[in-house]
């Protein structure tokens, strides 16, 4: 066997090699139509509220960012500010 015979497989050294470091997992994943144009706003709460609120958007039909956009209306009309909604 040629001791040269893989040489032409080879690139030469100064010929730069296209590495590029692998995309992150969350620039991958398309944003929802859903949330474009939005801004998420959480917040820590108890155990009894979270099942109250879900509860009663549960009974009302409502999804629960719904009843939280109506009560955050109702907390901006309480304060004198003009309610956004959804």
């Amino acid at each position: 066997m040629n001791r040269f015979a893989n040489l032409a497989d080879r690139k030469p050294k100064d010929e730069p090699t296209a590495q590029t470091a692998p995309a992150s997992p969350v620039a991958q994943i398309p944003t929802p139509l859903s949330r474009v144009g939005r801004k998420a706003i959480s917040g820590y709460f108890s155990p009894e509220l979270s099942l109250a609120l879900h509860t009663c958007a549960r009974r009302n039909s409502l999804s629960l960012q719904d009843l939280m956009a109506e009560a955050f209306d109702d907390v901006l009309r309480k304060y004198g500010e003009s309610p956004i909604g959804r």
